[in-house]
């Protein structure tokens, strides 16, 4: 099967992941809130901040396994995919042997004498967090299990373990409503439960499918520095990462207590569905980028990225742009009640998140030269300056609306430092890439803002507007997309697929 058609194939397969776990993840969002109510669900999301806070680890050697495992299978070399694999895993264990320490030292120190939680939940707290580093531990294990699943790029098989786990994550929001108990406890020791079921299928799955997950101890001193110097580069890019993400969250904590936390919890949710659209296309091109480079084939890889790029920018806009037009109306018919800030929160992180869906192919071209360290030192500084940004945009302004505005900032500013590494790293041309990818996603912008302005369509009051307007500005955008954003040739490669289709039948 070709490159094109296994992307292809697997963004459907992804897709249909997507949708289930989208409409799934927002009906039991609004079920958790309403369970546990504004500040129990902000302490949650704190305190599961906290411990992701030490995923700048995990994360590190996460990039790492997924780009050599991908390298391997690029080059169809077994032997060596079975080395990464076990070697990996071995690492990805004592990873979470060091978070387990660190978790229970300093973490847990934090959470009782630093963030601002009511003295009457610090007991419930303690437990969530016991239970979220449980949680955690699980996930940094199953890293290489997942991280072989995209590199083989076995999608169907991601995307239906996913709905499972998305319908246990269903059951236990409704048991949470039907259980007479702390909430807060109940419902982490409930998502423990769902993270170690998953766990085992993943692993059953893998060792079925793939000889080379089957667990051998491997040590190569010479191949084990090489993936922690990799790793090592990927971990200060991580910190900065997890600085701007989950610092920002302690931040809005220390600044303005826990209905903050549950604005910023709901605006990452939110985030998060929208997101998973993009990603799916992205998880589904990345392994081909990798694996084109490994063949010394930098030039498909490049063509991947400008495309990634696009036309994910493009399919967010689309998402996003009814979204804004009508988030009062969606809001309140999601939650009832919205807690204070959540609105302008994801007015602004939508618009941040839109600048990162080019950003992202950019990464991962960056992380298959395999030459990160300076990559990683300069972007990964830029970035880890959002938190003292932050900190001191509250200080002046006192405003937590403002941390959108210094990471929609901070991410237009590293979005060109990528550009000038890459142009290094992989030869890419810098005015190729503005005008296939930068002055397209512009022009299509601007034209879609200036229609839906023409187009005046109200606020939608009821649902059957909703979806009319819905209907009416996803039309708006898609006409710029296809007169200013597609190429002619990508207009050709889409009717010959098309007529190709319409041939098979």
């Amino acid at each position: 099967m070709s490159s094109s058609k296994t992307i292809a194939k697997n963004t459907l397969f992804l897709y249909f992941r997507m949708f289930l776990t989208m409409g799934v993840g927002l009906f039991t969002s609004r079920l958790v809130l309403d369970a546990l109510g504004v500040s129990d669900y902000g302490i949650y999301g704190l305190v599961g901040g906290m411990v992701t806070m030490f995923a700048f680890l995990n994360s590190a050697m996460a990039s790492a396994t997924q780009r050599y495992l991908s390298f391997d299978i690029g080059r169809n070399d077994m032997e060596q995919l079975q080395k990464t694999f076990n070697a990996t895993l071995n690492i990805h264990i004592f990873i979470a042997l060091v978070i387990l320490i660190l978790g229970e030292t300093i973490g847990l120190w934090f959470i009782n004498y630093k963030l601002n939680i009511p003295t009457e939940r610090l007991y419930a707290v303690n437990w969530v967090y016991q239970f979220s580093i449980l949680t955690f531990l699980l996930s940094v294990i199953q890293v290489p299990y997942n991280a072989l699943l995209m590199a083989r790029e076995h999608m169907q098989a991601y995307a239906y373990l996913s709905v499972v786990e998305t319908i246990l994550k269903l059951v236990i929001v409704l048991l949470l409503l039907q259980l007479n108990a702390d909430k807060l406890v109940l419902y982490a020791i409930l998502t423990f439960i769902v993270s170690l079921i998953m766990q085992f299928v993943f692993k059953y799955y893998c060792k079925r499918h793939f000889k080379e997950s089957v667990y051998h101890f491997y040590y190569d001193k010479v191949y084990y520095k090489e993936l922690l110097s990799y790793s090592g580069w990927n971990l200060f890019g991580n910190i900065a990462g997890i600085a701007r993400g989950q610092g920002s969250n302690i931040l809005l904590n220390l600044f303005f207590g826990p209905v903050a936390n549950a604005s910023y919890s709901l605006t990452l949710m939110v985030q998060g569905v929208i997101g998973n659209f993009i990603s799916n296309f992205q998880i589904a091109v990345n392994p081909q980028i990798i694996k084109n480079y490994s063949k010394g084939d930098t030039e498909a890889s490049l063509n991947l990225m400008y495309k990634s790029a696009k036309f994910s920018f493009f399919a967010m806009l689309i998402l996003i742009t009814p979204f804004l037009a009508n988030i009062d109306y969606i809001m309140n018919l999601w939650l009832t009640k919205v807690p204070q800030f959540t609105i302008e929160f994801i007015q602004l992180a939508l618009i941040y998140s839109l600048i990162e869906t080019l950003a992202n192919p950019l990464i991962i071209g960056a992380q298959a030269t395999g030459k990160i360290k300076w990559y990683q030192i300069v972007v990964g500084t830029f970035i880890f300056l959002t938190l003292p940004a932050i900190w001191l945009t509250f200080k002046i302004t006192n405003n937590p609306i403002n941390t959108f505005w210094v990471l929609i900032g901070n991410s237009v500013i590293a979005l060109v430092f990528r550009l000038l590494f890459l142009k290094k790293m992989m030869g890419l041309n810098l005015k190729d890439f503005n005008l296939k990818v930068l002055l397209k996603v512009l022009l299509v912008s601007g034209t879609t803002f200036i229609l839906v302005n023409i187009a005046k369509l109200s606020n939608a009051t009821s649902l059957f507007e909703l979806c009319y307007q819905s209907v009416v500005i996803c039309g708006l955008t898609v006409i710029p997309i296809i007169l200013l954003g597609v190429s002619k040739n990508e207009k050709k490669s889409f009717l010959f697929w098309l007529n190709e289709k319409k041939f098979k039948k």
